[in-house]
């Protein structure tokens, strides 16, 4: 079983920036393959960025594109989420999520792929 506990979120003004970390707990994040997932209110659940569990290979949503930028650190079992250019489109939910997986380069973009999902957290970007 692994827990995972989003943290980062807040109030922010377009244009600034929010990191959003993932911390995993319960078991080790060797062989999790990492999602990021939004939900704006009135909304359904949408992908922002998924990374392979190796860390070699990640894919974004365009609407985040060359301004968000997932990453993962083994060491400390916490995935990231670096958002710049923050847009109040971005408003939303924001839910990390692992899949326990050996392929070492693949990562997912369907919600229904992931195992474990943390409680989210909120991103608020005013205009």
């Amino acid at each position: 079983q692994v827990q995972l506990v989003e943290s980062g979120g807040g109030l922010v003004q377009a244009g600034g920036s929010l990191r959003l970390s993932c911390a995993a707990s319960g078991s080790t994040f060797t062989n999790y393959a990492m999602g990021w997932f939004r939900q704006a209110f009135g909304k359904e659940r949408e992908f922002v960025a998924a990374i392979s569990w190796t860390g070699s290979r990640s894919y974004y949503a365009d609407s985040v594109k060359g301004r968000f930028t997932i990453s993962r650190d083994g060491a400390k079992n916490t995935g990231y989420l670096q958002m710049n250019s923050l847009k109040p489109e971005d408003t939303a939910v924001y839910y990390c999520a692992a899949k326990n997986t050996y392929r070492t380069d693949s990562y997912y973009l369907r919600s229904h792929d992931y195992d474990y999902w943390g409680q989210g957290t909120q991103v608020t970007v005013s205009s």
